[in-house]
């Protein structure tokens, strides 16, 4: 497995693909940051706040991520090197650990700039605002605007940065499955774009029934997972971690029941 993670690790560093993604996410990140400290300021129109969610890193993630899977998943059937580590000794269960593995060091390395750009906005002090529309590091960031950190305080916003992230990367595992099934890249980013829609939606039911809420907080997709701010105690911290990474590996299972069972072609 090894071998595996670190032969997709140096096509990861040396894709130009990969490259731009985090070229658009830095970018992103930035313009995202920027809209909502001249939203409070007057110079644009709060009427912006739908072009700044566009930005916004729970928005660019769910379509980038996919693209991610996309290429180092789906390409991998189209150039069969998926095939060529089978047939050489690899079980598929190993294939399937090493590439979910590489995708969420993808995911990581795509967040940064959202969790660094956030850090230092916070650190300016100044004012952030952009709506109700504010989620993952975008609602921390508007939370937390104007806050005089203490040591202990800036070492929570680093566990609750990374805490997004786990969650981030579980709600995108079921790009693992999706690729590995319908090895087309298309597919794989329409179908988890309107799954993150559907899920959005489906935040809005939580909120009226607590039934459907206690399901719904058993998936990263639900909960206040993506609302962390430090009001948030350690328990919210430590369920949103046990959620996901829980999430993570019932959906690695259900991948490789699917995948064993697949022919190669």
């Amino acid at each position: 497995m090894i071998n595996l993670i670190k032969a997709d690790l140096f096509k990861l560093r040396k894709s130009m693909a990969f490259r731009i993604l985090l070229g658009i996410t830095s970018a992103s990140a930035v313009i995202m940051t920027m809209m909502a400290y001249w939203i409070p300021q007057g110079k644009i129109e709060a009427s912006m706040t739908g072009i700044g969610f566009m930005f916004s890193d729970v928005n660019m993630i769910s379509i980038l991520g996919a693209v991610i899977a996309g290429i180092f998943i789906c390409g991998d059937f189209d150039t069969k090197t998926i095939h060529d580590a089978i047939t050489t000794g690899y079980s598929r269960g190993t294939v399937i650990v090493s590439k979910a593995f590489v995708f969420g060091i993808a995911i990581v390395f795509m967040l940064l700039p959202y969790a660094i750009i956030t850090g230092i906005a916070l650190g300016t002090g100044s004012e952030f605002n952009m709506g109700s529309v504010a989620i993952g590091y975008l609602h921390l960031l508007t939370s937390e605007a104007g806050t005089i950190f203490s040591a202990s305080d800036i070492w929570k916003l680093l566990v609750i940065m990374l805490t997004l992230i786990i969650v981030y990367m579980a709600q995108l595992s079921i790009c693992v499955p999706l690729a590995f099934v319908l090895k087309k890249p298309v597919f794989v980013v329409a179908i988890n774009y309107g799954f993150s829609i559907l899920t959005a939606q489906l935040m809005g039911l939580a909120k009226n029934s607590a039934v459907f809420d206690s399901l719904f907080s058993c998936t990263p997709y639900g909960g206040n997972y993506t609302f962390l701010t430090l009001d948030s105690t350690a328990g919210d911290l430590i369920k949103a971690i046990g959620v996901s990474a829980a999430f993570i590996i019932v959906i690695l299972a259900i991948t490789f029941a699917i995948f064993r069972r697949s022919e190669m072609k």
